[in-house]
């Protein structure tokens, strides 16, 4: 098989790269990474994480509202705590009781906190 970029399309290739950058703890929107490549969509990157995305830290690219992964939320959710990933615990009558992810907390710029840091 060989190495990771025999297999994968360019376009995933650069996806798995920003997923793999995000610092434990911290969060990227699926339109976030999109940006950040100046390429594709949400969509698009959704699907590369959906497809690929086992093999980087999968949990921390997500949905805007916070809402962990249908399907893997334990998981997710484990990786979340472990990582001190700010959470935003479930009111009594959210579905399952499950927190979510706190957006405004979490939410990397993928800059380190400043724009000049882009090279």
């Amino acid at each position: 098989m060989g190495r990771m970029s025999d297999e994968l399309p360019e376009y995933a290739e650069r996806v798995l790269e920003v997923a793999e950058g995000i610092p434990p703890g911290r969060v990227m929107t699926y339109g976030d990474v999109a940006e950040w490549l100046g390429e594709g969509g949400p969509r698009q990157v959704g699907r590369v994480m959906a497809l690929y995305g086992g093999v980087v830290p999968w949990w921390r690219v997500m949905r805007s509202d916070g809402v962990l992964l249908p399907g893997h939320e334990l998981r997710a959710l484990g990786h979340y705590r472990a990582e001190g990933t700010p959470l935003r615990e479930a009111g009594r009558g959210a579905d399952g009781h499950l927190p979510r992810v706190d957006m405004k907390r979490a939410r990397w710029a993928g800059d380190g906190g400043t724009s000049e840091a882009h090279t």
